[in-house]
């Protein structure tokens, strides 16, 4: 076992909680006590919260901790991603701390939901239906920069499946759903369209150009 896979075997060991002996952990892990005095030392120099001295015992004092972050926008859909990976996972422990981190992050985030519509209660939706949109999103984006037209195969709120031709404008972000903003040529009219419910979305050979009545701006503005 490499020295890097036998610290984390420890850490691992001490997440319980109890006061471990370095005798025990020595026998456990297959090294000296030496070592484990060593990989203790490097341990507590790392940050992890592990307290005690040589020849009484060792024990984590508390879960491992983050200081505060600042993310993007496209760093959170990146944080969402693994976490749907990871709740979609074979691993039973590993599925239900990412559903819990998901929740956790979710009571952090800002929620100015004055844009939604239909009474939404993003919070409460299932890893999967986000996970089942995060296909379209680099497609979204880079149709918003230059300004593509797109075809998208939404899902209605009455369950329906519609064709809408749309200019997309902005994607907006709802506590683990993301939405796109857009004028829907379709419809003649604005749309915010949960990027989850979308089925099917190609890419239209046709550019667009603001037109007035039709920007991001005249979008917010109706948004009041």
């Amino acid at each position: 076992m490499s020295r890097s896979d036998r610290l984390y075997a420890l850490i691992q060991s001490l997440r319980d909680g109890r006061l471990h002996r370095a005798s025990e952990l020595a026998k456990t892990h297959g090294v000296s006590e030496r070592t484990i005095w060593r990989d203790m030392d490097t341990l507590m120099a790392s940050g992890v919260p592990v307290r005690g001295e040589r020849g009484l015992g060792y024990r984590m004092t508390a879960p491992v901790t983050l200081p505060p972050l600042n993310l993007s926008m496209t760093e959170l859909e990146a944080l969402h991603v693994g976490l749907a990976a990871v709740a979609h996972g074979g691993d039973a422990e590993l599925s239900a701390a990412a559903r819990k981190l998901s929740g956790r992050i979710d009571t952090l985030l800002p929620e100015d939901r004055t844009g939604a519509r239909g009474g939404w209660t993003f919070a409460v939706h299932p890893l999967a239906d986000a996970a089942a949109g995060f296909a379209h999103m680099p497609r979204i984006r880079a149709a918003i920069r230059s300004r593509q037209k797109l075809a998208a195969h939404h899902q209605e709120d009455d369950a329906s499946l519609q064709r809408r031709v749309i200019r997309p404008l902005k994607l907006d972000y709802w506590g683990r759903v993301w939405t796109v903003a857009c004028w829907c040529e379709t419809t003649g009219g604005f749309a915010t369209l949960r990027v989850d419910r979308i089925a099917q979305l190609d890419i239209l050979p046709a550019l667009f150009v603001e037109e007035q009545g039709k920007t991001l701006v005249d979008f917010n503005h109706a948004q009041g």
